[in-house]
């Protein structure tokens, strides 16, 4: 329901943005004409960035560095997940990353080291979202990091993410310890180069096609990435003993992706953000093109309302822990992994990969029920992204603001969850909410932007 200054924005907005899609119209005086064109206007609009969003076409291009590759990335600048945040609102998990970080980097021997670092002011913190990337959980990028490379064909645009470390006790959850940095670097020095050269031998990877292929065996490409893993695997494994490293090498590399059933979600995540990139900042377009979470504040992006960041607290998320962890020890939401649900996938495919319930909780039917719900808030059904479980629909995609507050539905969103203490990891996952009330402040924005009194 909206609240009641709301309420008296939907009327000072001539009804003609909340009921639009009803076919209500003023009777009488220039309020209809204003409505009517207004409205076709936004409806133009809305369906150039829907377009836009189903045509991307996201193809990995290639394993680059940090530091190289990704625009505007400083050697003392670590990106992060969600909208912006300074170090002294930073929550637990993103303290602890970022701690991590500054270790794996060589700026600091210790932890007690790298915190003074962290609080003198000598890194500057952005968010991945400003710099073409997207990161999981607390999101971190440092300048040394190897990244993914992927290029939209249909549009020219460009996203990076990380490389997935797996679960459990790993830098984007918080922890920081030996075993982390060591493996970052592993990732750094051993993974990166053999799947670099991979690329070399392959060619681009159609990474369209492996989602459309995995949302068919039960993924939904957020909390489960089996059989996008595995579909990624078996297209590569050939090439990979082709690279020329040596054989242990090699049985490292292929051992760690086969055991890491999410090595698939850093690639979904950007594949999603091309997709939205492409359609954002489009005049009068209601679509929402970002739900990120940096563990304080959870934020959206209309495309029509350019770079601002619409946000309030991060809330709490409904869980299943690990044995040991309840929801006493858990950090509020977290991580840029919801751009997933954003362009159509994770939480809003989730009627075609039923055993995500027992990762996230809920029963197979609250999974299809999920799906059916999103129907209502988006704009369209994807053209690609079908789903068996539904009579082959396609997911539901392209969430409208309108819709949103038309209905009262909020997007569903699945996710991980990490310890609220610096240093721990993971300790479950679940199904979260976004604060309502972002949207009622986006929506407001969007009429003052037509020049729509809502004081």
């Amino acid at each position: 329901m909206c609240s009641s200054k709301l309420y008296y924005t939907c009327l000072a907005y001539d009804l003609m943005l909340i009921y639009i899609n009803l076919g209500i119209r003023f009777s009488s005086g220039n309020y209809q004409g204003r409505g009517v064109i207004l409205g076709i206007s936004i409806e133009r609009a809305n369906k150039e960035a829907i377009e836009k969003l189903l045509n991307s076409h996201p193809f990995i291009v290639g394993i680059g560095k940090a530091i190289d590759d990704i625009p505007g990335m400083k050697k003392n600048l670590f990106l992060h997940a969600g909208p912006p945040v300074t170090w002294d609102r930073m929550c637990g998990p993103m303290k602890g990353a970022v701690l991590g970080g500054i270790v794996y980097e060589g700026m600091a021997e210790t932890i007690e080291e790298a915190q003074v670092i962290a609080e003198s002011g000598e890194i500057e913190f952005e968010p991945c979202h400003h710099h073409s990337t997207v990161g999981p959980m607390a999101g971190l990028v440092t300048p040394s990091m190897p990244v993914w490379i992927i290029k939209n064909k249909t549009y020219d645009n460009v996203a990076y993410c990380t490389l997935n470390e797996g679960l459990g006790k790993v830098l984007r959850y918080g922890a920081y310890g030996p075993e982390v940095i060591t493996r970052l670097k592993w990732m750094e020095e051993e993974l990166a180069p053999v799947l670099r050269k991979v690329l070399e031998l392959y060619g681009d990877i159609d990474l369209k096609n492996i989602i459309t292929q995995a949302l068919q065996m039960g993924d939904e490409v957020h909390n489960r990435n089996k059989a996008a893993t595995s579909l990624l695997i078996r297209e590569i494994a050939p090439f990979i003993v082709k690279t020329g490293f040596s054989p242990d090498a090699l049985e490292r590399v292929l051992s760690f992706m086969h055991s890491n059933d999410h090595f698939f979600l850093n690639l979904s995540m950007p594949a999603c953000k091309l997709c939205l990139d492409a359609a954002h900042g489009i005049e009068g377009s209601t679509l929402i093109t970002a739900m990120a979470r940096n563990g304080t504040d959870f934020g959206i992006r209309v495309s029509g309302l350019g770079d601002k960041w619409f946000t309030a607290p991060c809330p709490d998320v409904n869980g299943l822990y690990f044995p040991g962890f309840t929801a006493d020890d858990a950090n509020p939401d977290i991580g840029d992994s919801s751009i997933t649900e954003t362009g159509g996938v994770g939480g809003f495919a989730m009627g075609g990969a039923p055993a995500i319930v027992q990762f996230v909780g809920g029963t197979p039917q609250d999974a299809i029920n999920m799906t059916l719900k999103m129907y209502e808030i988006t704009m369209a059904e994807n053209n690609l992204y079908k789903l068996p479980s539904i009579a082959f629909r396609g997911t539901p995609t392209g969430i409208d603001l309108r819709k949103v507050i038309e209905t009262g539905i909020l997007p569903a969103i699945n996710t991980g969850i990490a310890h609220k203490t610096p240093g721990v990891g993971m300790v479950g996952a679940g199904l979260v909410e976004p604060p309502r009330i972002i949207f009622e402040e986006a929506l407001e924005a969007f009429a003052k932007n037509l020049g729509i009194n809502v004081e």
